[in-house]
């Protein structure tokens, strides 16, 4: 059984929303599912999981949430993480969503191998959802 650990900041409730969908497309995949808000995430949650999805909004100047997403995803600039397969998701409003490349960019130089994304305007909907539930089946299949 993969073991998939989901870690997230949210502010309005959309990306925990995601988050959840997430974690619901990969049990009915059969994978053993961790959802914790980062504040309570540790490095081993990340380094003993077989895949990885982490979600934060856009905040100030199109970068993911400052006080603890960021803090934590840089904890991994100098751990190996050997390529290990991730998602990131998240939401937006004012921008245009560019945080979530910048975020890429940033996971990929800590040599996470992102094969997933997702990012919604605002409230995610019925078709966005289901998407959500279908990257945590990618991610655990």
């Amino acid at each position: 059984m993969k073991k998939l650990t989901i870690i997230y900041w949210s502010n309005g409730g959309n990306v925990e929303v995601l988050a959840n969908h997430i974690a619901k497309g990969a049990k009915d995949a059969g994978a053993e599912v961790l959802v914790k808000l980062v504040h309570e995430a540790t490095v081993e949650d990340v380094t003993s999981a077989d895949a990885v999805a982490f979600g934060s909004p856009s905040m100030d100047n199109n970068r993911i949430e400052q006080q603890e997403m960021q803090p934590f995803v840089n904890k991994f600039k100098d751990i190996p993480v050997n390529n290990k397969i991730t998602g990131l998701f998240g939401s937006y409003g004012w921008d245009d969503g560019e945080f979530m490349n910048k975020w890429k960019s940033l996971m990929t130089d800590y040599e996470f191998n992102v094969t997933e994304s997702l990012t919604v305007n605002e409230a995610p909907s019925q078709e966005q959802l289901e998407k959500a539930e279908e990257m945590g089946r990618s991610l655990v299949n």
